[in-house]
């Protein structure tokens, strides 16, 4: 455990900023194709057709956030919209995350440096 490889990821519905404290310049962050303009979009033909579009476009987010996990063993999902528990629940399903410890926090909106100190502070108590 001495090389504790740690990710911490702030998200909501939307886009997921991926926090790296020891590659600090290579942090990146992931969208959703989720969009408002997909949204209306879509509701415009149908209620039905708008939450299979979410479905399908929040599943693609959220499997582009967990190719990103399966480099780490211990990850923070944190953030303001149930997204990280919808996350977490995803990642449950899939045995290729068994072996990865994945906490979960209720955060509020932050600035990039709050977020970099909320996931030094979480692992640093670790």
């Amino acid at each position: 455990m001495a090389n504790q490889n740690t990710l911490g990821i702030w998200m909501d519905h939307s886009t997921a900023h991926l926090i790296d404290i020891k590659l600090k310049k290579n942090n990146c962050t992931i969208a959703s194709d989720f969009t408002f303009e997909t949204k209306e979009e879509t509701l415009s033909r149908s209620e039905s057709i708008m939450h299979n579009k979410r479905q399908q476009l929040h599943e693609a987010y959220y499997k582009e956030i967990a190719n990103e996990i399966l480099k780490y063993n211990h990850v923070l999902l944190f953030g303001p919209t149930n997204a990280k528990k919808e996350l977490h629940n995803y990642l449950n399903n899939d045995s290729h995350f068994k072996d990865i410890t994945i906490d979960v926090e209720s955060a509020d909106n932050m600035t990039n440096n709050e977020k970099d100190a909320f996931v030094k502070s979480h692992f640093g108590k670790k």
